[in-house]
């Protein structure tokens, strides 16, 4: 038994949704209007495909109800979808969540473990740091008299009970493994990925995917803006044109959106800084290229303090570099980040450096002076080195947790 607290789009397409798997489900919603519209069988918005599953279900295996008592008691899971606005200063109002949970232990008189999950979007450490204190403060034992957990939707509007029937992958933000069991239980017939991972992580995810998509609506239009300053350019033909680049059908595009120890080679980093030279010129100064610049040449020293805080204060320590190429596959050293890296931490005083790569150890040598020997073998500087840092994301690193206890640091987030 599932109750879903909201029946906006996210609510009502949780509630169907569980429905459809076979679950029995309560939906609770405090908008009168749209409780009757729901309840007569209508939907109160459009949303395709909705409608279909709100006749099958309704009055079967959905209920949507205003007995919060009844719904809770009978229910293992009690899920919120209720608004998260977001004020002036940009933080989430989490009046409403608030609200609905307070309802939750007001109707809760029994001993049963039930999971209390989030759907509405809240940022990340919203659960960690407010939710289960508030659940604290009100005397409840998390996770030994309920668990809690976020579950963020990944629903467009129009699109919704498609998303929810074929999913990408099922986020479970969870602290405890009761929940996780029960959680994996909701969603036994669910054939897309579940994806367990840390509470912040879960909200995390939500808000990565989102802003993602927002930053490349806003590239877009900036890019579209410095082609107009300039002059002569068809912004529509070149954008279709872009997309025939093999990257974007394939997937292949993914790769550039990862973390790592930032671009370097002979092409992104001249090419952007020549762009960027170029609408400033025609008087337009493209923000977010200009922070794309910054932050590349940023990561350097950020990546060093990274490696420096595992390898502590003792500079007489060896740290080892994994990877001078600015690419697994190459031997081109270019602009590669390794070599500022290396800069950054000889000038913090750590010279005690031992490197290795696969192929471009030769080709480094001749392009940088720095304070830095070179391992003949990717064994010899694991021997050698007291904290390993893996700046190429060379396939033969992947092993690396397996090959040795000491320090790590993953720069390209590989392992």
């Amino acid at each position: 038994m599932v109750t879903v607290v909201g029946l906006g789009f996210v609510g009502l397409t949780t509630a169907l949704g569980f429905a459809e798997y076979g679950h029995k489900v309560y939906g609770i919603e405090v908008n009168e209007a749209r409780m009757a519209t729901i309840q007569s069988g209508r939907l109160p918005f459009l949303e395709p495909g909705l409608d279909e599953a709100l006749t099958r279900h309704l009055g079967k295996n959905f209920i949507p109800t205003t007995d919060w008592e009844t719904a809770v008691a009978d229910s293992d899971y009690v899920y919120y979808c209720v608004g998260t606005p977001y004020g002036e200063d940009g933080q989430a109002d989490l009046t409403y969540l608030y609200a609905a949970i307070e309802q939750t232990l007001a109707a809760v008189h029994d001993g049963k473990f039930r999971v209390l999950v989030t759907k509405s979007t809240i940022p990340p450490s919203t659960t960690e740091r407010r939710v289960i204190p508030f659940l604290e403060e009100r005397g409840v034992r998390v996770p030994e008299q309920l668990g809690v957990a976020n579950n963020p939707e990944f629903l467009r509007e129009g699109h919704c009970w498609e998303d929810f029937t074929h999913a990408d992958r099922i986020v479970l933000g969870v602290s405890d493994q009761r929940s996780e069991e029960m959680l994996r239980r909701l969603y036994a017939k669910e054939r897309a990925p579940i994806c367990c991972v840390s509470l912040n992580t879960g909200e995390f995810i939500k808000y990565l995917s989102n802003t993602s998509l927002a930053c490349l609506i806003s590239f877009a239009n900036e890019m579209s803006l410095a082609a107009d300053a300039i002059g002569g350019i068809d912004v529509a033909d070149a954008f279709r044109i872009l997309h025939m680049d093999k990257r974007w059908q394939t997937g292949g595009i993914r790769a550039y959106f990862y973390p790592g120890c930032g671009y370097g080679g002979y092409c992104l980093p001249k090419d952007t800084n020549a762009f960027h030279a170029v609408a400033k010129g025609c008087g337009f100064d493209g923000r977010i290229l200009g922070d794309t610049i910054r932050l590349n040449d940023e990561m350097p020293e950020a990546t060093a303090r990274r490696i420096i805080r595992a390898a502590g204060e003792d500079r007489e320590k060896c740290i080892g570099i994994l990877g001078l190429s600015f690419n697994p596959g190459s031997d081109d050293v270019r602009d590669t980040p390794s070599a500022k890296i290396i800069q950054a931490l000889n000038e913090a005083g750590y010279r005690n450096i031992v490197a290795y790569d696969p192929v471009a150890a030769e080709e480094f040598q001749k392009h940088y002076d720095l304070r830095c020997r070179y391992a003949d073998t990717y064994e010899q500087l694991l021997e050698q080195a007291e904290t390993v840092a893996i700046t190429t994301a060379w396939p033969e690193f992947k092993g690396l947790r397996e090959k040795t206890g000491k320090p790590i640091v993953d720069c390209r987030y590989m392992l």
